[in-house]
């Protein structure tokens, strides 16, 4: 009987395990998580989950008994600690080990930390056990300090302005969320949060930080000195690549893979936030942490390790809910794309269309779902398209899909 061996306890390792026995694989399949609950969705614990909206029941990647049902182990509050590529053999945090036939590397990223900032009052979020932290402390009228407006920065500060605490976001760009979105999107997310009482200070940065009976003081690079009870650092995180390193495969950014997830070493494998894919549409490695794209790469893996032999090229999608409004894109824009606007007048809802060659490449949307549904199934479809196009509200984008021919009268009737 083969033995197949995921290492990490997030949604990607979880897709793979379904996957596997969706497909008919009858021998071992072991998930080693360090976590202690089952693996489950991260998205919620910056939104719904923070807010109280979810139990942690509410968004588990797989239900409770379905592990026991189809006969897979799990191993939870364990870790795997060494890797041992000749051999085919990992050891455990607990002093155990486990051979395999494969092995699957699916052990995320973790929460960057700054240098200083440490201590009861001090916060990241990357586990329930973060979340529910985080959450005990969110009172009416206490004072929460974020520093970084990405996107758990932002989700964390709707949720938490929602609860009537008061909320301070340092930022050290310029424009919040520019790099990864554009001006545009920075400039429209900044004005939301103000309007619902958040106090962002862009292209300012926190220096140190003193904890005093009461709460923190923080000092700007300025010397200006703002206190707060609470202190959310979400400043990035980094790719758990060490066990790989460890053993002598390749990581560069991430756990180097070819577009199977097949990374240096025989038979072992690397999946969602953690991997750098060689991805051949583009040429070159992308890492991408969003949870639509882990999902998937657990289930494109499954067939991998079965011989299907499928390159994972799925074009990647993410999402960010904050108060009412949604943002989505899919795609992937290089650097050297076109950025084209396209909004309707008098209304805060708007896409930015990647265009390259006279394709779209990607979109990043504010409340326009049906932009982005659209552009989705432009991305895998022959078209041409000319940035006033893109910038006319009235353009009509389901033209530029391929359409199907109409059936003749006759054959209609029958």
């Amino acid at each position: 009987m083969t033995r197949f061996v995921l290492a990490g306890g997030g949604v990607a390792a979880a897709s793979a395990a379904a996957g596997l026995r969706n497909q008919g694989y009858d021998g071992q399949i072991v998930l080693v998580s360090d976590e202690p609950h089952l693996p489950y969705e991260r998205p919620p614990l910056s939104k719904e989950f923070l807010a109280g909206k979810f139990g942690t029941g509410d968004f588990q990647a797989n239900p409770d008994g379905w592990y026991a049902e189809n006969d897979v182990e799990v191993l939870l509050g364990t870790r795997v600690a060494s890797l041992d590529p000749g051999g085919r053999r990992v050891t455990l945090s607990d002093g155990g080990s486990l051979g395999y036939d494969a092995l699957v590397l699916a052990t995320g990223v973790r929460a960057r930390t700054l240098p200083g900032f440490r201590g009861d009052r001090v916060h990241s979020l990357r586990s329930i056990v973060d979340s529910e932290r985080l959450a005990a402390r969110l009172k009416p009228g206490s004072r929460l300090v974020i520093l970084g407006a990405g996107f758990v920065g932002c989700e964390v500060a709707a949720v938490a302005a929602a609860r009537g605490v008061r909320v301070t976001v340092f930022e050290p760009e310029p424009v919040p969320l520019a790099r990864a979105l554009g001006p545009e999107f920075g400039g429209a997310m900044v004005a939301i949060h103000r309007e619902r009482g958040v106090e962002i200070r862009s292209g300012q940065l926190v220096a140190e930080m003193t904890e005093t009976a009461t709460g923190l003081q923080l000092r700007t690079r300025d010397g200006e000195v703002v206190e707060c009870d609470e202190l959310l650092v979400g400043v990035g995180s980094i790719p758990n690549a060490e066990l790989a390193a460890e053993a002598g495969l390749a990581v560069d950014g991430g756990i180097v893979t070819d577009e199977f997830g097949r990374t240096s070493a025989p038979d072992v494998y690397a999946i969602g936030d953690v991997a750098s894919r060689h991805h051949p549409a583009y040429g070159r490695a992308l890492r991408v942490e969003h949870h639509d794209v882990a999902l998937r790469h657990g289930g494109n893996v499954a067939r991998n390790l079965l011989g299907d032999a499928v390159p994972f090229t799925d074009e990647h999608y993410f999402w960010s809910d904050q108060y009412d409004h949604s943002i989505k894109s899919v795609g992937h824009g290089s650097a050297g794309a076109d950025k084209v606007l396209r909004r309707s007048a008098g209304e805060r809802s708007f896409s930015v269309f990647s265009l390259e060659g006279g394709r779209i490449t990607a979109v990043v949307t504010l409340d326009r779902p049906r932009d982005l549904m659209t552009t989705r199934k432009l991305l895998a479809v022959p078209h041409e398209v000319t940035a006033d196009q893109l910038a006319d509200p009235e353009f009509d984008l389901k033209s530029l899909l391929p359409q199907r021919p109409r059936a003749r009268r006759s054959e209609a009737v029958q």
